[in-house]
């Protein structure tokens, strides 16, 4: 009788532990399973933002559009310099050391145009902030979370320089940090909308040779630029958007540049955009128009991964995010130098907008 007791509890036990075994198989088969939808899932992007007073049906969203262009009167050239020649005759600009230094596409601005620079970051924070912008100051390093919450990550993963042992990224746009500020968070509606700056250098390995179309500032590594974001309730990010929109409008009109803006289509928008409207100043030597900002509306998308919600009538909802440069250095300062070029006594200056000689301290290069 013990003998076949016996028998029937080692075939139970051995039932048991197969039944485990296939259990443990079958667990490992379900979280493959949910890992592959996962991957597929945070490569979709946002939705298309067709919901505004300028929709129409029968418009080719394959296109982008130009919707606004402002001119200034530069004065006539016979010939024009590029921002690298004149950088090196005003010794105000070095590629030749910043490649010795550190490598190709890492430049070192001297004396007057390290003030320019610095005088340019200035302006925008002080812009910004009489804006009712709140500035805050930031780490340039970040961990994979705070990339993934704001959607470079994985979208823009080969575009960012990643520090193995520690495992953390060098950060491409201000726009990580801000928005991360907020991970977690529930806000109260009466504290909407949130609107924050920062000035930060920025990190992008632009992988790839571009030619001699993007020499010098066009495309480099390590950039300066100011960010503004701006956190709403989910039915007035619109609204917010044009704000955003009429306030860069406002500075580069106050620069005196020649710019335009212009609507991206569907196909050209970031991951992340519900909209977007990308800046654009000229450049007189190359003949062409360079970004210097692009301002989103993110609508859930960010807040969504971010875990970031308001509370309306004791009900959470998520927020909408939006983020805009307001501006990045590089390319609007080779259209300042190209385009504020002039003869003066026999010799080229650059002229510097008035709104800025209060912090140049002077009013030419």
């Amino acid at each position: 009788m013990y003998n076949k007791y016996k028998n029937y509890k080692d075939i139970y036990i051995k039932k048991i532990k197969k039944n485990k075994k296939e259990i443990k198989l079958l667990n490992e088969e379900l979280n493959k399973i949910k890992l592959n939808i996962f991957n597929k899932i945070i490569k979709l992007p946002n939705i298309f933002g067709n919901e505004n007073e300028n929709y129409n049906e029968n418009e080719n969203y394959n296109e982008n559009k130009i919707i606004y262009e402002k001119n200034f009167f530069y004065p006539y050239k016979k010939k024009y310099f590029s921002h690298l020649e004149i950088g090196k005759k005003l010794n105000i600009l070095d590629f030749e050391i910043g490649s010795k230094i550190s490598g190709s596409g890492f430049p070192i601005f001297i004396g007057k145009g390290a003030k320019l620079k610095r005088s340019l970051i200035q302006f925008f924070l002080d812009m910004n902030i009489k804006c009712g912008y709140k500035e805050i100051s930031f780490p340039y390093l970040v961990n994979e979370k705070s990339v993934f919450s704001t959607g470079q990550f994985p979208d823009k993963e080969n575009q960012m320089y990643f520090l193995k042992k520690e495992k953390l990224y060098l950060i491409p746009t201000g726009e990580v940090p801000l928005i991360n500020y907020y991970q977690n968070k529930i806000l109260l509606e009466k504290y909407l909308p949130i609107k924050n700056t920062t000035y930060t250098s920025c990190f992008r390995r632009e992988a790839g040779s571009y030619g001699s179309k993007v020499k010098g500032l066009n495309r480099i590594h390590q950039f300066d630029k100011v960010e503004i974001i701006q956190i709403t309730k989910n039915n007035l990010s619109n609204i917010a958007l044009k704000e955003m929109i009429n306030h860069i409008k406002n500075i580069l009109n106050i620069l005196k540049i020649k710019f335009r803006i212009i609507k991206l289509c569907n196909k050209n928008l970031g991951i992340s955009s519900y909209e977007t409207y990308d800046f654009e100043v000229y450049s007189l030597y190359q003949k062409k128009w360079l970004e210097v900002s692009s301002v989103s509306n993110c609508t859930e998308y960010q807040s969504r991964r971010l875990n970031l919600k308001y509370k309306k009538n004791n009900k959470n909802f998520f927020c909408h995010t939006l983020n805009g440069s307001s501006l990045a250095l590089p390319r609007l300062i080779i259209a300042l130098l190209e385009n504020n070029l002039e003869k003066y006594k026999d010799k080229w200056i650059v002229n510097i907008p008035d709104v800025l000689i209060p912090y140049t301290g002077f009013n030419k290069l």
